[in-house]
């Protein structure tokens, strides 16, 4: 028997193990499972190098309580440990038996790289729920077993013992009953289980449930059997031509089990070379929802859960997907809490961004009617995108979907081709109408149709971001809304369009006009236009208009959206009402047809409103019935 100090650098290492290794001490379990997980995978591979007997049975860890006892029992039956190598890996803090192991048999074996310890404190979390920790360990190896017991002071004991019969190692907590006593209650237990063990690479035994059996003479009868409470080969572990679509929606329903719709599409992320990385991404269906989610992304490293929290490693457009990302070579501190800067984490995410872009474009090519069918579910994702990754956004040159007022859908190359001979504005430059709202600006889209324009119906929360950062990728083009001031440059007046007023009467019509409207509101233009244009048409100032969008958007305009509406007042100096108004003698009713007009113009823009548009419904039915 042996009584000896544990070599610590610091005479205070355990307050601060207690306390500050984790920021939750829920975490211990991860860890104690983590290292029974380690000890059974390096049997595993001992075997296949051999080194060791091949096991006839499968290799399981089991979790038990004992609530009279206040004990919590982690038991592998992995590789154990010899009294010596207790002395090395237990007794010395922050030495890595998992990092020793790697590192001499990295070259034999993919099966080395998959060991999950690479901390040497990991065992210890165990002291922030546990007065007193205990250890039985058998090694592998011709030695006898060994007992190991510590209180959580630097004193431990270390003896032989002959409780230990097979291979492998049991750590018993005694729970702290102050502090820590929910750790003994099996929904808790389960609850962590389920948390962070849920698909780590060998099976975990967690109590008994009860299954139907059919007897010999086919009656059913209740039996007992062990409850395997995790998934050894999730779906990501697996080849993606092992997988099938049912496989790829029930991994979703597993990690997702109240979201009751399905994914649009997934993403098997699979690469060794220059970082191993593997993983599922789901486009759920989001429409026009861009709040980001940063808990639907879990992270794991070789099959064990880390964080929900992917900054960093994920792009932030990829946020608002779900599934899991697994790599062994995602550098986080030392209670695997926070990722640390590493410019492998750059890299990485790289390779997603470019890993997505590419399979949206498989999608795209091999089945587009499907991928324009899901557009509206998933433009979302992809619009953030191109705004926050400009290798993403020429990428999605080729798989992005613009789609026209009448349902039909082109990339921007087919939209551009489609409209480069006759949508010039005046100054040369390629212009494109689009609509946010279909209904609201329904007679603007009209008008424009009837001169052969194409209007393509932009309306996400992202678009008038999206507007601006191709016009600034794209030099010699321009976006423009089809109720805008703009639209004026584009759609040209017919040459033999000559106003029906005379100078004066311009001017007469100009003054009247400018007595009877809020001129604050409105600035005046007059245009000759279609007669069959209406006589009063609202328009909004492009540029002010734009950058009032982004601004409530979260762009970075600040203070644009507080700025008054202003809008152009078009007057078809050709519109027989124009001169209705004008050879009206009677002042008031000539001031009537004013407001009339003005407000049926408002009223087709939305903008009337409150006790306006009340007296407006009052005064139509007064005059109906005058």
């Amino acid at each position: 028997m042996t009584n000896g100090t544990i070599n610590v650098t610091a005479e205070n290492i355990f307050p601060i193990i207690k306390k500050f290794l984790y920021s939750d001490h829920e975490i211990f379990l991860r860890e104690i499972v983590s290292n029974a997980t380690d000890a059974t995978l390096k049997l595993k591979a001992l075997a296949e190098f051999g080194e060791a007997d091949k096991e006839e049975s499968e290799l399981r860890i089991e979790v038990k309580i004992d609530k009279e006892k206040k004990t919590l029992h982690v038991l592998d039956q992995g590789i154990g440990m010899t009294a010596e190598e207790i002395e090395k890996y237990i007794n010395q803090i922050a030495f890595s038996g998992a990092e020793e192991f790697v590192e001499k048999y990295k070259d034999k074996s993919d099966k080395a790289q998959s060991i999950i310890g690479h901390f040497g404190l990991g065992f210890y979390s165990a002291f922030m729920v546990a007065d007193r920790v205990e250890i039985f360990s058998k090694s592998y190896k011709e030695a006898p077993g060994v007992y190991w017991s510590c209180d959580g002071s630097p004193k431990f004991t270390l003896r032989e013992t002959t409780d230990k019969k097979e291979h492998g190692t049991e750590v018993i907590l005694h729970i702290n009953q102050a502090e820590s006593k929910e750790f003994i209650e099996e929904q808790r237990i389960r609850e962590l289980l389920d948390k962070y063990c849920k698909f780590m690479p060998v099976p975990i035994k967690f109590g008994e449930r009860e299954e139907t059996k059919k007897t010999k003479d086919d009656k059913e009868e209740k039996i007992k059997v062990d409850d395997i409470i995790n998934d050894p080969t999730p779906a990501w572990t697996k080849k993606p031509d092992k997988l099938k679509e049912k496989d790829y929606k029930n991994f979703y329903r597993t990690l997702y089990p109240m979201q009751f719709e399905e994914p649009l599409f997934w993403i098997h992320l699979n690469i060794d070379h220059p970082f191993h990385l593997t993983g599922i991404l789901y486009f759920p269906r989001l429409k026009n929802q861009v709040e980001v989610q940063k808990d639907k992304i879990q992270l794991y490293q070789n099959q064990v859960f880390v964080t929900d929290n992917v900054e960093g490693i994920v792009p932030e457009f990829l946020h608002l997907l779900r599934g899991v990302i697994d790599s062994p070579d995602i550098p986080l501190n030392v209670s695997r809490s926070y990722l640390q800067a590493d410019a492998a984490v750059k890299k990485i995410s790289g390779y997603i961004t470019r890993k997505v872009a590419d399979k949206l474009e498989s999608l795209f090519k091999n089945d587009r009617e499907d991928f324009e069918k899901k557009w509206e579910d998933s433009k979302i994702i992809i619009e953030y995108g191109m705004l926050s990754e400009d290798k993403f956004l020429e990428k999605a040159q080729k798989f992005a979907l613009y789609p026209n007022t009448d349902g039909s859908y082109f990339t921007f190359g087919e939209f551009t081709e489609k409209i480069k001979s006759y949508q010039e504005d005046k100054e040369g430059k390629l212009v494109y109408l689009y609509t946010s709202h279909k209904e609201e600006q329904y007679s603007y889209i009209q008008s424009a149709k009837a001169k052969g324009y194409e209007v393509l119906l932009l309306n996400s929360p992202l678009a008038p971001h999206l507007i601006q950062k191709l016009e600034g990728v794209h030099k010699n083009i321009s976006f423009v809304r089809v109720d805008s001031d703009s639209i004026d440059k584009l759609i040209k007046k017919e040459e033999n369009t000559l106003s029906r007023l005379a100078e004066n009467e311009k001017e007469d019509i100009k003054k009247l006009l400018e007595e009877n409207i809020d001129q604050q509101k409105f600035t005046l233009v007059l245009e000759n236009l279609d007669s069959h244009e209406a006589p009063f048409i609202i328009t909004i100032p492009e540029f002010m208009r734009r950058m009032k969008e982004i601004s409530q958007t979260g762009g970075s305009m600040f203070g644009m959206s507080q700025l008054p509406e202003v809008y152009h007042l078009i007057v078809n100096t050709n519109h027989e009402l124009i001169r209705k108004i004008l050879d009206q003698e009677n002042r008031e009713y000539k001031k009537q047809m004013i407001n009339n007009a003005l407000e049926l113009a408002m009223l087709s823009k939305n903008l009337l409103h409150g006790e306006t548009l009340s007296r407006f419904v009052s005064r139509s039915f007064e005059q109906m019935i005058s």
